[in-house]
Order: C-alpha cells, then sequence, then structure tokens
C-alpha cells in the first residue's frame, strides 16, 4: 500500500506548467495543498461527489492543458455514474487518479465498498474508460507519470493507499469564489 501523502507529493514535485490539479473532498484536498500553494489548484471542500463532473468540464473547455483530478474512493463511490459520463464524452486531457485507502477515514476509518467486492477499475471499464488500472506500490510511478502527461485519456487510475490520518493543511482560501476566481486566472495567463 502506498503512503498517499508523500506520493501525491512526488507525483506534484515537478509539475509541469500545462497541467492543473483538482482534488476530491477532504483528505485530497489536504494532500494537494502539503506539495505547495500553486493557484493551478482547485480543491473541494465539501461537495462530495461533483470533483469527476468538474474535472470533466474543465478538460473538455480547456483541451490545451492537462487535468489531473485526486480523489477518493468515497468520493468516486458517491458519482459512479460520472465514469459513464467521462467515458461517453471522452476527452484526451483528463486523468483521475483515485487514491483509495477503503475507508471513510476523516469521519472514523468506516469502510467504503472498496474494502469489500467492489472494484474502482473494474467499474470503470465497465463504464468504458479502457485506459484505466490499479497500481499497489510506487514501482509504477513512471508509467503514472506518462499517463498524467502523455498519454490519451480519459485515464483513471487506482492508487491503493493506507488508511491513515493525515494532518490538515488547508487551501488558499475556504471562500468558493475566491477558490474559483484563483483558478481561473491560472487558465487564463
Amino acid at each position: 500500500m502506498i503512503d498517499r501523502r508523500p506520493f501525491v507529493q512526488k507525483v506534484l514535485k515537478n509539475r509541469k506548467d500545462n497541467l492543473r490539479v483538482v482534488s476530491g473532498i477532504g483528505t485530497s484536498t489536504w494532500d494537494i495543498m502539503s506539495a505547495g500553494d500553486n493557484k493551478g489548484n482547485f480543491g473541494f471542500i465539501g461537495a462530495m461527489g461533483q470533483s469527476i463532473p468538474f474535472s470533466l468540464g474543465l478538460a473538455k473547455s480547456q483541451p490545451n492543458l492537462r487535468i489531473l483530478l485526486f480523489t477518493g474512493d468515497g468520493d468516486t463511490l458517491m458519482s459512479l455514474g460520472s465514469m459513464a459520463t467521462v467515458a461517453n464524452h471522452p476527452v484526451n486531457n483528463l486523468t483521475i487518479v483515485v487514491l483509495d485507502n477503503e475507508s471513510y477515514v476523516e469521519t472514523g476509518s468506516q469502510p467504503t465498498a472498496t474494502a469489500g467486492k467492489s472494484d474502482l477499475e473494474l467499474i470503470a471499464k465497465g463504464s468504458g474508460i479502457s485506459n484505466s488500472y490499479t497500481v499497489t506500490n510506487e514501482n509504477d510511478y513512471e508509467k503514472i507519470m506518462n499517463t498524467i502527461y502523455d498519454e490519451e485519456g480519459p485515464s483513471l487510475i487506482v492508487v491503493k493507499c493506507q488508511a491513515k490520518a493525515t494532518p490538515l493543511i488547508f487551501p488558499h482560501s475556504f471562500d468558493g469564489s475566491v477558490s474559483i476566481n484563483r483558478f481561473m486566472s491560472s487558465i487564463k495567463s
């Protein structure tokens, strides 16, 4: 199992200028913020299930940028239908990384469906996202970076992570209009 926070930091360490990063609620937002404040990041705080549709819309509207979504298994499970939407309205520039710790760590570590029989890679492939795979260790780091920057999407990578609470690192602003305007300024410049 991968230690999610150092993994996210490693992925974002030498990010290219054409990468915009979105995060699902909670822990994923704290993870991207741990890699440093960047106006090219947009983190959801309390809109469970909305990060995949948002990222798809962003990728469709910004075909010259690479869009990377870090989200969790809980957020993904909340919007399983979004995988079918992504597959049926494909974009070449979208990579979804599901940091799957098989639990709702922030609310007491209750198990999610991925702790049981549900397999997000198979659900993604069954929805039509053919470039989907699961990683359980960092040996696939180069493959992941290639998917993010070079392969045609849409892509979905399930990263099996340790289920452990991490310190909260808050984004630049909790104000939605300030956050989105700051993020949009990174697209316009």
